[in-house]
């Protein structure tokens, strides 16, 4: 009788694969402009594409960085399939921006650090940012839910993005 053979312990494993990057895919497409439902899709199809050819898992900065090329690839493709422009230059500059900021940890401690600073804005400064970024509202309903003019508003988002990225350039260093 053969004995039973051990688990390869260091053998790749897809399941953990998706696991350990998956929101680290999901949020570099957002940071590169997709709606989140696109995000999701591009996502799907980084790892079905991953997975469809041999991969070989050499260490977690590697995986993160052929994965986001893979991702940034699936985009431009989109892209071309949907018929839009595609500018590359324009998804050049925030992959780059990207990597400076969000490294190779899936944006974890992007996403920490945009969480302590949002701490640090007016409650007035915060509705105003996730009015716009989260439910997609124009200056102009913005102005009305804050009582204010659309230049107020204006004002107040700059002021608070400005500030933001400050304080998070500030923590990441």
């Amino acid at each position: 009788m053969k004995a039973a053979s051990k688990p390869d312990s260091t053998a790749f494993d897809p399941v953990r694969l998706i696991e350990d990057h998956q929101a680290g895919v999901w949020r570099y497409l957002r940071a590169l402009g997709c709606e989140a439902n696109l995000a999701e899709d591009l996502t799907q199809e980084t790892f079905l594409a991953v997975l469809q050819r041999p991969f070989e898992d050499y260490n977690t900065a590697a995986t993160a960085a052929y994965l986001r090329r893979t991702a940034y690839n699936a985009l431009v493709s989109f892209q071309r399939r949907a018929k839009k422009v595609a500018t590359t230059e324009n998804i050049d500059e925030l992959s780059q921006n990207w990597e400076n900021w969000g490294g190779n940890d899936n944006g974890e401690e992007l996403l920490d650090a945009l969480r302590r600073c949002l701490a640090v804005l007016s409650e007035r400064a915060r509705l105003a940012l996730e009015l716009r970024f989260g439910e997609r509202a124009s200056r102009e309903v913005i102005a009305k839910r804050l009582e204010m003019s659309e230049h107020g508003a204006k004002n107040l988002m700059q002021r608070a993005k400005r500030t933001l990225r400050d304080c998070i350039e500030s923590k990441l260093q």
